[in-house]
C-alpha cells in the first residue's frame, strides 16, 4: 500500500509546520460513503457538502465522493452550490436554504435545485420560473423539527389543490429527523408517519428523510434517497453505540515547550488547577482561535462541575489529559506519566483522529462532533492523504 500526501496552506505564511495540521484521509472518506450507500439498500445515496464539506475542503471531498459513486449532493447555500458546480458538472445539486428574492440567477446559471422551505419561497420560485423558464425544485415538509418547511397540513393541501400551477411539480419531498441519533425516541416514528402521508399525497415522487442517523434507523426511513452528512466525515451519528465509520480527520498540534512544575504550583489562566505532584507539562500550539474550544479545558469551566472530564490528547499512543484552561493559542497537557525524555519540543500531539475519537473530544466540550469539525480555524495546514492498494 502506498500513501500520497498533498498539502494546502492558508494565506497565513506561518500556518502548517509551525503550528498545527489536519491530516484528511480521502480514502476513508470514500469508504464511509460506500458504507452508507450499502446501508441505504435500494435508495440512492447523496453526500452533504455544506460548510466547506464539514470543514475539510469542498474540492477534495466532492471529488472523492464523486469517484466513489455519488451523483446527488446537498449544500446549504446557492454560493456553495455554484462552487460545487464548477467542480462537478454532471451531478444534481440541492440547496437546502432554498431560493429567496435576489438569488434566482444563481439557480438558473449553475443548474441548482432549490429546496423550497416556506410559502414565501414558493412565491419567489413560481415567479422565477415564470420569468426564467424550467427549473426543478424540492419541497421541504416540517414533520416535527419546527425549523424549516411547510407544515404537513399545508403540504397536503398543496398536493390536493387542483388550482396548483402545472409549472409547480416538485421532483422530490424532503423532511428532516430531529431525534434519529436516539433510535428509541418516539418522535422518529411519528415523523415517519407524517412524512409518509405527504409522500402518498403526491403521485410518483422521490422522497428523502434519512440523514446519517436516519440511515441507521432502517429501510423504512430510506425512501428513494438518503443524505448522509457527519457519518461520511467519521463522526458518530448514533448516540451510545460503537461508531462504525472510519476516522477521516486527524488534528495535531506542535509542542512548543516541555516544562516542569512543582506540587502546589498552578497552570494557565485563573489558576484553576493546582498540582498535587511534581508535573511535567507539554505546551501545545493550539487554542480556541483554532476551534479547539475553551469548554474542552481540564478545569476552570462550568462543565467540569458536572463531573464530565476534560479532553485528552494522544502522545506515543497514550492519552494525556488536558490541564487548566485552553487559551487563545496555547493548551497544556500533563505528560508526567510518559517516560522522561520521550516528549520533546517540536513533537506533534494528536488532538483527535486515529487514536482519539472526535466524538469523545466533542463530548468533553459539551458539544457534538459536527461543531468541533466545522469550527477548525484557518491556521491548520491541511494534508490530504490517499492510500492506494
Amino acid at each position: 500500500m502506498s500513501t500520497h500526501h498533498t498539502s494546502t496552506r492558508s494565506s497565513l505564511p506561518v500556518a502548517g509546520e509551525d503550528h498545527a495540521r489536519l491530516t484528511i484521509n480521502l480514502s476513508a472518506l470514500a469508504d464511509n460513503w460506500r458504507a452508507m450507500a450499502r446501508r441505504s439498500g435500494a435508495a440512492r445515496t447523496a453526500a452533504v457538502l455544506k460548510a466547506d464539506a464539514y470543514g475539510i475542503g469542498l474540492e477534495p471531498a466532492a471529488r472523492s465522493f464523486h469517484q466513489a459513486g455519488a451523483r446527488d449532493f446537498f449544500v446549504a447555500t446557492p454560493a456553495e452550490g455554484a462552487a460545487l458546480r464548477g467542480l462537478l458538472p454532471d451531478v444534481r445539486i440541492y440547496v437546502l436554504s432554498g431560493m429567496w428574492a435576489g438569488s434566482e440567477r444563481l439557480f438558473f446559471e449553475f443548474d441548482l435545485v432549490p429546496v423550497i422551505v416556506s410559502e414565501e419561497q414558493l412565491v419567489v420560485f413560481m415567479s422565477a420560473v415564470a420569468d426564467g423558464g424550467d427549473l426543478p425544485c424540492v419541497l421541504h415538509v416540517d414533520t416535527g423539527m419546527s425549523r424549516l418547511g411547510l407544515r404537513v397540513e399545508d403540504a397536503l393541501a398543496l398536493a390536493s389543490d387542483t388550482a396548483r400551477p402545472a409549472s409547480f411539480s416538485p421532483i422530490m419531498l424532503l423532511s428532516h429527523l430531529a431525534c434519529a441519533d436516539d433510535p428509541s425516541h418516539p418522535l422518529n416514528r411519528q415523523q415517519l408517519q407524517r412524512f409518509r402521508s405527504v409522500v402518498e399525497a403526491f403521485d410518483d415522487i422521490d422522497a428523502t428523510l434519512a440523514n446519517s442517523a436516519g440511515i441507521f434507523l432502517g429501510e423504512d426511513y430510506h425512501f428513494t434517497l438518503t443524505r448522509p452528512g457527519i457519518a461520511l466525515y467519521g463522526g458518530a451519528a448514533v448516540n451510545d453505540v460503537p461508531n462504525p465509520m472510519k476516522p477521516v480527520v486527524t488534528a495535531e498540534a506542535r509542542i512548543l515547550q516541555v516544562r516542569e512544575a512543582k506540587a502546589g504550583e498552578s497552570v494557565s489562566y485563573g489558576a484553576s488547577m493546582v498540582f498535587t505532584r511534581d508535573t511535567r507539562i507539554a505546551v501545545a500550539a493550539i487554542g480556541y482561535a483554532d476551534g479547539y474550544m475553551r469548554s474542552l479545558s481540564g478545569s476552570g469551566v462550568p462543565l467540569r462541575t458536572a463531573n464530565i472530564p476534560g479532553a485528552s490528547g494522544v502522545l506515543h499512543g497514550r492519552p494525556v489529559p488536558l490541564i487548566g484552561r485552553v487559551t487563545m493559542d496555547l493548551t497544556h497537557f500533563d505528560v508526567t506519566d510518559l517516560p522522561a525524555g520521550s516528549v520533546r519540543a517540536g513533537d506533534f500531539i494528536e488532538l483527535f483522529g486515529n487514536h482519539m475519537p472526535i466524538a469523545d473530544v466533542a463530548r468533553a466540550g459539551g458539544t457534538v462532533d459536527y461543531e468541533l469539525l466545522t469550527s477548525l480555524g484557518g491556521r491548520y495546514e491541511r494534508r490530504y492523504e490517499t492510500a492506494k492498494k
